[in-house]
């Protein structure tokens, strides 16, 4: 038989770590800079991404 190997189980607080303000609606949102022109619509666009939960939202000029 080989060896035993035990896993570290993860601590509430690391599981859910910067997802529980993501769900009250509280995004740290952040620009994206390599995405700002919309081909539909042809006008610049803001697109924010949030940095813990990666969601979008975009903001036209």
């Amino acid at each position: 038989m080989g060896d035993v190997v035990k896993f570290k189980r993860l601590s509430v607080a690391e599981r859910y770590k910067g997802k529980t303000l993501c769900d009250s609606g509280f995004h740290k949102w952040e620009v994206r800079k390599d995405q700002q022109f919309d081909v539909k619509q042809g006008r610049l666009m803001t697109i924010y991404q949030c940095k813990h939960c990666a969601k979008t939202k975009s903001k036209a000029l």
